[in-house]
C-alpha cells in the first residue's frame, strides 16, 4: 500500500506584530475586520495576488511574491473555517452566499468548510468544490486527505481554525508573514497555545519587502 507523503500546512498567514491574524468587527464590507487588510499589505502588491484577481501583467516578484506563489502551488485540498467562507452565522437560510471570491475562487481543488450547519456541496468555476463538514476538524482532515492524494493540504484559516489544528498537533508546517504593524484589537492567533510544549520550533525566518516570513514546523 502506497503511503501518502502529503503534509498539512499553513502558508502566507498574515499576522501583526502584536499577534493578531484579523482585525475586529468582521462584516460583509470588511471581511478581514476593520483593520485586517493592514496585515495582508505584504500580499496585495505581489504578482501572485494580482494574477489571482485577473491581472495579466504587473505585480512585484520579490521575496514576498516567492512565498505567496509557493503557498498557492501544489495543493490537493483546502480546509477553511466558517468565518473564512463568509460572514453568515447560524443555519444556511438559502444557497445564495457562495464565498467572498466570486464565481471562480482561487482554490481550484476541493475545499472543506467547517460548520455546525449542513449544506449541500457547492460546485464553482475553475475546479473548486466547497464541502460543508459538520463533524469536526478530524473529519474534515480525513476527507481532505482522501481528496488530496499525495499533495499537501492547506489550512486556510481563520485564526480559530488554525489554533484548533495546532492544538491537536495536526499541522506539520506553518508559515507566518509577520507585518511590522500594531493592531491593538482583533483575532489573536496563538492565544491559549503552548507551541513549545506541542513540539513546534522556528526553523527559519526570511525578511521580505513588507513582512518577515517565519517558518515553523512540528518536531516529533
Amino acid at each position: 500500500m502506497e503511503i501518502s507523503m502529503s503534509k498539512v500546512v499553513v502558508q502566507s498567514f498574515g499576522m501583526s506584530l502584536d499577534g493578531f491574524a484579523a482585525g475586529p468587527d468582521q462584516s460583509l464590507e470588511a471581511p478581514l475586520g476593520t483593520t485586517g487588510p493592514e496585515i495582508m499589505e505584504w500580499f496585495f502588491p505581489t504578482k501572485t495576488f494580482i494574477s489571482q484577481h485577473g491581472g495579466e501583467d504587473g505585480g512585484e516578484t520579490g521575496i514576498d511574491n516567492g512565498f505567496a506563489a509557493e503557498s498557492m502551488a501544489g495543493k490537493g485540498a483546502w480546509i477553511l473555517g466558517r468565518n473564512m467562507f463568509g460572514p453568515i452565522r447560524g443555519p444556511w437560510l438559502d444557497d445564495e452566499w457562495k464565498g467572498w471570491w466570486g464565481e471562480e475562487p482561487p482554490y481550484h481543488v476541493q475545499a472543506f468548510v467547517l460548520t455546525h450547519h449542513p449544506r449541500e456541496p457547492l460546485v464553482m468555476k475553475g475546479g473548486t468544490t466547497f464541502h460543508f463538514v459538520t463533524d469536526g476538524i478530524h473529519s474534515a482532515l480525513e476527507k481532505a486527505r482522501a481528496a488530496s492524494g499525495d499533495k499537501d493540504i492547506r489550512i486556510g484559516g481563520g485564526a480559530a481554525t488554525v489554533r484548533q489544528y495546532l492544538e491537536a498537533r495536526l499541522i506539520d508546517e506553518l508559515h507566518i508573514a509577520v507585518r511590522p504593524i500594531i493592531l491593538g484589537r482583533g483575532e489573536p492567533l496563538f492565544t491559549g497555545l503552548d507551541l513549545r510544549s506541542l513540539g513546534y520550533k522556528v526553523d527559519k525566518y526570511v525578511p521580505g519587502e513588507r513582512a518577515v516570513h517565519v517558518l515553523i514546523s512540528r518536531h516529533d
